[in-house]
Formats: structure tokens, sequence, C-alpha cells
């Protein structure tokens, strides 16, 4: 099955009222400060008029545009960056289907032992991929998928994934030579093995390389210092209405912040990042069954 998400549209109160699965619980303290301090300046302004009326909401006004602009252009370069991983894994997706099918297909004098060796070496390296780029160890998935000794010298290897690679590489190379395929024939399952390597040097790259720090700071704290001052600037207009509107803008402004934060490194284990998990547990239960019908 390819991994996918399955959708459907949502009914009023899933919008008004969902809170799994989405941003508020990142936000929610942030959030409910805005609103607490704008019910402090509501009742220090309209009962006691500490403010007179409140700030000139000129200055907000563009502050806030500005804001706008630069949450919209990070955001976007950070779903380009969740989009862009999510293709490489659904490459992964199509190479390991491909190479499981040209194993089966390609290899008919080979064992069913062998064959599974072959594929589970890709299976092996889809694990092995999802924890090097989140950190953590593979030697479960890897002492299940390989053989004894070459797990140890897969969990020994700095890249992990890169040493699966090559030696899948190798496997396959001499598998074909036994079997006395066409040269043509060995080079169509090398370029297969060398879209691994493209899967994973493109996933490290966007792994490696964070938006800069120091535009992620210019960000958050524009974004407090916006929200800050947002009460004091309402409170002439808005009135008593001042919370709601804060809670609202406070919202919208803190979600669009933590939520480019979540998707700009589409590996992590976030909410709104990618699934990793179900693609390997697919990648997994798709070479099974190609393997089972070979």
């Amino acid at each position: 099955m390819t991994p996918r998400t399955r959708t459907r549209t949502p009914g009023i109160r899933s919008l008004l009222f969902a809170y799994r699965g989405t941003i508020m619980p990142v936000i929610l303290r942030r959030v409910l400060y805005a609103v607490a301090l704008s019910l402090v300046v509501a009742v220090l302004d309209l009962k006691y008029g500490w403010f007179s009326g409140g700030l000139n909401a000129t200055p907000l006004t563009l502050m806030g545009l500005t804001l706008a602009i630069f949450l919209g252009f990070r955001n976007q370069v950070a779903y380009q960056r969740w989009w862009e991983a999510r293709n490489l894994w659904g490459e992964l997706v199509t190479v390991g289907r491909d190479l499981a099918r040209q194993v089966t297909a390609f290899l008919p004098r080979a064992s069913a032992a062998e064959r599974a060796t072959l594929i589970g070496m890709v299976i092996a390296f889809a694990h092995a991929l999802r924890h090097h780029l989140r950190d953590t160890d593979p030697a479960p998935e890897l002492s299940t998928w390989l053989a004894p000794r070459l797990a140890d010298e897969a969990l020994a290897a700095p890249n992990r994934p890169a040493f699966l690679v090559h030696r899948l590489g190798v496997a396959l190379a001499d598998a074909s030579r036994a079997e006395g395929s066409d040269p043509i024939l060995l080079a169509s399952i090398d370029s297969k093995v060398s879209q691994l390597s493209h899967v994973l040097a493109g996933c490290e790259r966007i792994s490696n390389t964070p938006i800069p720090f120091s535009y992620i700071l210019l960000l958050h704290r524009s974004v407090h210092v916006y929200c800050f001052f947002l009460p004091f600037c309402l409170v002439g207009v808005m009135g008593w209405f001042t919370p709601v509107v804060v809670a609202i803008l406070a919202y919208t402004f803190f979600g669009l912040d933590a939520l480019g934060d979540q998707i700009e490194d589409p590996f992590d284990v976030m909410p709104n990042d990618l699934p990793l998990d179900v693609y390997t547990t697919n990648i997994q239960a798709d070479l099974m069954a190609l393997l089972k019908q070979g």
C-alpha cells in the first residue's frame, strides 16, 4: 500500500473544537498569556482609565502586515522542505518495489533464502534511514532483517544507510553475475541502487541544513512583541471584546510560528512531521508481499 494520509472534510464541530493533532497544545500557554494580559489591560483601561483609550494602532498595523509577510515566506520555505522530504520517501517506496520485483523476476535461479536476504537489505535500509534522520538506535530492526554478521557491521558503520546501499549493490551485482544476467540488466538494477543513494543524500541535505537561527529568532521575538502590544492598541476600539480579538490574533500568529518550527524538520516526531514509522512499516509490508508472490 502506498504510504499516504487519508483525509476527509471535517465538520464544523471539529473545525472549532479539535485539539488533538492540532498546533494548539504547543501554543496554548502563549495564547492564554496574551488573553490574560488583554483582560488586565481591559479592566485597567475601561474601569480605571489607565491608558486613556489605548495606544495608536497604526504602528501595530504596519508591523502586523510585515510580520504576516515574513511568517508566510518562512512557512512556505518550511513547507517546501516538508514536501521535498515527502517526495524523497515516495521515491524510496517506488525504488524498493522495483528492486523487489527485479530480484524475483531477474534472478529465477536464486534460492528463496537468497531473495529474502536481498529484499531484507532493502527493508533494513528504510529502517536505517529513518533512525539515521532521527538519530535513534536501529539495532532492533537491523537485527531482524539482516544476517547477524552484516547487522553488526552495519551498526558499527558511521553512516548505516550508506553502508547498506554499498553492500546491497555488491550483493545484487554478485547475484546477477552468478545468474549470468545481461550487462544491460545489471546496469538497470544498479541504477535502482543509485536511486537509494539519491534518497539518502536528499534527506541528509534537508536534515543538515536548517533555516538560519537568526532568521527564526527574529520571527519569534517579533511575534511575541506584536502579541504583547495587541491589547494596548485594541482596547480603545474593541472595549471588552479586546480579549476575544487578542485570542484570535494570538492563535493565528503563534500558530503560524509554531507550525513553521514543526515542518521545518520534517523527519522529527512532532504531530505535523512526516509519519516515517508508517512509511517504513508500509514499505516492509509491500516488499514482503512481493517476496511471497515471487
